[in-house]
C-alpha cells in the first residue's frame, strides 16, 4: 500500500505540538509497516527528521501557511501526486485533508478550540477554519481525536456518527524523567542564579492564557521569591498584553531535548492553565518529570491529570495563585499518583492503534 501523509508541520527546529505528535507517531509508524510505503508530502524543504527505506520524501509548492494556500496545496497539487504516486490512502496529522480526491483519507483532529473561542485566532485562519474542518470531518474516512472530550465536541458540533471516530490518546516522552535533589540544586545555580522557578512549556497562544498564568503568578510571588520560565515561541504575533505582568519572568524561546527535559524536572512545578485542550502533552511531562503539576479544570485536562495533579479554575486570577501556593506544599503522594497515572499513555500504543486503522483499509 502506498500511504501519503501530510507532513507540513514536520519541520526540524520548529517542531511545536502538532509536529510533536507527528514525528511521535511516524516515527514508529514507519517501523511497524515495514512492506508499505510512505511517501511525506512537506511544503517546504527541511532537514528530514524520518528516514526509513520505506520513506521517500516529496517537496510541493507553494508552502502552505495562509488560508488561499492551503487551498491550493490540498485540493490541486495533493490530488495531482496522488495519481502520479499511485497513493492508496492519506494520512493527516493535523486533520487537513484533500476535499478534490477520491483517495480515502484519515484525519487527525485534535481539538476544536476555535468554534469556542475564534477571537483567539486571526480572522483569516478563524473563516478557513470554521468553513472547511466540518467539510474535512465530513470526507474523512475515519478521523483520529486525541481525547474523550474532543470526540464528544466533534460529535456534538459537526455531527459525525461516534462510531467514524477513534480516540488515541497521546503519549509520554520517556526522556522526561525526575532529578535528584542536588542535580536539580546544581541546575537552578547554574542556570538561574540559584533562584526557584515555576515552568509553563508550550506556544504562547492566547488560549494558553499566559496573560491570567502571569496575573496570578504575581499575586502569588507578592509574598514569595520565586521566577517565572516560560518556553516556547508565539503562534501568532501580538496576541498577548503582559504589560505591568513581567517582573521574575523570563522567556527561554523554543527548548528541546535532554535541555527542556532538565528545566522541567529542576521547577519547582510546572503551570499548565490553558483555558482549552484536546489533550494538554505539557501537564503529562510534568507528571513524568517529578514535578507538581497546576493546571485546568477544563476540557480535556482532567483526563490526562486524573487524581494526580493540582486542578484550578484557568478563568480566575486567584485560583491560579491558589495553586501555585498549593504546589509548593509536600505533593510526594501526588507526585507518585502521577507517575501511576502517565503508565496509561504511551507513543509506542497510540502508534500500534493508528496502525491498526490504516491497515483496514488494505484488507
Amino acid at each position: 500500500m502506498n500511504i501519503g501523509i501530510n507532513a507540513r508541520h514536520l519541520i526540524n527546529g520548529k517542531l511545536e505540538g502538532i509536529g510533536w505528535y507527528s514525528f511521535e507517531i511516524l516515527n514508529r509508524l514507519v517501523l511497524l509497516m515495514p512492506k508499505h510505503n510512505f511517501f511525506f508530502f512537506y511544503d517546504r524543504k527541511t532537514d528530514f527528521l524520518i528516514a526509513e527505506d520505506n520513506v521517500f520524501n516529496v517537496i510541493l509548492k507553494p508552502p502552505a501557511r495562509h488560508p488561499i494556500l492551503f487551498r491550493i496545496w490540498f485540493n490541486y497539487v495533493l490530488p495531482r501526486n496522488f495519481k502520479k504516486l499511485k497513493i492508496d490512502l492519506f494520512f493527516s496529522p493535523d486533520g487537513f485533508i484533500s476535499l478534490n480526491t477520491l483517495v480515502p483519507q484519515i484525519g487527525v483532529i485534535h481539538d476544536l478550540n476555535f468554534e469556542h473561542y475564534p477571537k483567539d485566532l486571526p480572522k483569516n485562519v478563524l473563516k478557513y477554519y470554521q468553513k472547511f474542518m466540518p467539510l474535512f470531518a465530513q470526507k474523512a474516512e475515519k478521523i483520529i481525536t486525541v481525547s474523550n472530550f474532543s470526540k464528544t465536541d466533534i460529535v456534538e458540533n459537526y455531527g459525525i456518527n461516534p462510531d467514524k471516530i477513534n480516540v488515541i490518546y497521546n503519549g509520554g516522552n520517556n526522556a522526561f524523567k525526575p532529578l535528584n535533589k542536588y542535580q536539580k540544586k546544581v541546575f537552578i545555580e547554574q542556570n538561574n542564579n540559584n533562584r526557584p522557578f515555576f515552568i509553563y512549556v508550550g506556544s504562547l497562544h492566547k488560549r494558553k492564557n499566559i496573560e491570567r498564568m502571569l496575573r496570578g503568578f504575581k499575586k502569588f510571588n507578592s509574598l514569595n521569591k520565586m521566577d517565572f520560565i516560560i518556553v516556547g515561541t508565539d503562534m501568532w504575533k501580538n496576541q498577548l498584553n503582559l504589560e505591568g505582568l513581567l517582573k521574575n519572568v523570563r522567556f527561554l524561546g523554543r527548548k528541546s531535548g535532554p535541555e527542556l527535559v532538565n528545566w522541567v524536572a529542576s521547577s519547582s512545578a510546572l503551570i499548565y492553565v490553558s483555558y482549552f485542550e484536546g489533550f494538554g502533552l505539557p501537564v503529562l511531562e510534568g507528571m513524568l518529570s517529578g514535578v507538581p503539576v497546576v493546571t485546568s479544570n477544563l476540557t480535556s485536562m482532567p483526563e490526562v491529570g486524573g487524581d494526580s495533579v493540582i486542578y484550578v479554575d484557568p478563568l480566575n486570577e486567584d485560583s491560579i495563585s491558589m495553586g501555585m501556593a498549593k504546589s509548593m506544599e509536600n505533593n510526594q503522594e501526588l507526585i507518585k499518583k502521577a507517575f501511576l497515572q502517565a503508565e496509561k499513555f504511551s507513543w509506542d500504543i497510540s502508534a500500534l492503534k493508528v496502525k491498526e486503522i490504516l491497515v483496514n483499509f488494505n484488507d
